[in-house]
């Protein structure tokens, strides 16, 4: 297992990616003053999103069934926790985008090689309690 979305596994027989990009923001306010630079306050965390990107080779590695089950994870819209093949758990992630070139097509219009691209989200850690659970917390 390389990395676990919710209950999808990307490994090398179902969707592995090559490439891992993460990146973390943290927000921080400006207030302009007279005669000195602008005051800033840190105000917490920012965006943190994570872009994966593989090749699909049905004929060697990967199933293209995969990419069709993650879009109809991220059309639910529901937060999925990230962990990490390591164990190390990311927190709650969104599906924001999935992109795909399709390309070297079988004479059937199958193709043999599909490269993606996926977006992933942090949102509130809370936004995966159950709806029962924010409603006793309210």
């Amino acid at each position: 297992m390389m990395m676990a979305l919710g209950t999808f596994v990307f490994s090398l027989p179902q969707l592995a990616y090559q490439q891992l990009q993460h990146a973390t923001a943290w927000r921080h306010a400006s207030t302009e003053r007279v005669g000195a630079r602008a005051a800033h306050q840190f105000l917490g965390p920012g965006e943190e999103t994570f872009e994966l990107s593989g090749i699909v080779a049905p004929e060697l590695t990967g199933d293209p069934a995969s990419l069709d089950l993650l879009r109809n994870m991220a059309g639910e819209g529901r937060p999925l926790s990230l962990v990490d093949g390591t164990g190390v758990v990311h927190g709650a992630f969104v599906i924001t985008s999935l992109n795909e070139t399709l390309t070297l097509f079988f004479a059937d219009g199958a193709a043999r090689r599909i490269e993606f691209q996926l977006s992933l989200l942090r949102v509130d850690d809370d936004a995966m309690a159950e709806p029962t659970d924010q409603a006793a917390q309210a």
